[in-house]
């Protein structure tokens, strides 16, 4: 059974959602470059440490595909899933994806934070799931939009962090065989 507020790398999967070029350009909580660096950098850590990896997009046809620079990164994923819903469970193809990896408990990084991050956490709280948002690896166009989502999201349960503690979490060791190839990725 995992720990109910910390990551353990046999029970995590990590989900990027709705990294969209058109969405990240708008986001003015962090530069978008800090964004996909830390998106990058829990990507990284995940592969190596073999943790499932899904991605979403939000209405392609119409918001544009994932961000180039991330799309590099994500040729290891299940995805892109394609999706309307602003929840990524309320989605048949992402649940089933999900629900394939056997994982319990989710990394989610990615936009908005206020609106898919935030419907999306709040879903899989209900259907118990362990939540975890890597705070310096998600944004919305308004800091209030962000500061409230994660300040209610906490309240429901979901363990707010950042991607370099959540990454240390996964690999929990100096002495895990990956540690080092890990350490790479957050230098």
């Amino acid at each position: 059974m995992p720990h109910t507020n910390m990551l353990e790398e046999q029970f995590a999967a990590l989900v990027v959602v709705d990294v969209q070029e058109k969405m990240l350009a708008a986001s003015g909580t962090s530069p978008p470059e800090a964004i996909i660096d830390k998106i990058q950098r829990l990507v990284r850590a995940a592969e190596i440490l073999d943790v499932p990896i899904i991605y979403t997009e939000q209405y392609p046809k119409g918001i544009g595909p994932t961000d180039p620079r991330l799309t590099a990164c994500l040729s290891s994923a299940t995805g892109p899933i394609e999706k309307t819903t602003c929840s990524c469970w309320r989605d048949e193809a992402f649940k089933e994806a999900l629900r394939k990896t056997e994982r319990e408990q989710i990394i989610i990084v990615g936009l908005e934070t206020h609106v898919c991050i935030q419907q999306t956490a709040m879903d899989l709280i209900r259907v118990d799931y362990q939540v975890f948002i890597a705070a310096d690896a998600v944004g919305s166009r308004f800091q209030l939009d962000t500061d409230t989502a994660l300040q209610r999201m906490r309240a429901a349960g979901v363990e707010i962090s950042t991607a370099e503690s959540l990454i240390f979490e996964l690999v929990e060791r100096c002495d895990h065989p990956k540690f080092k190839a890990v350490l790479e990725v957050v230098k």
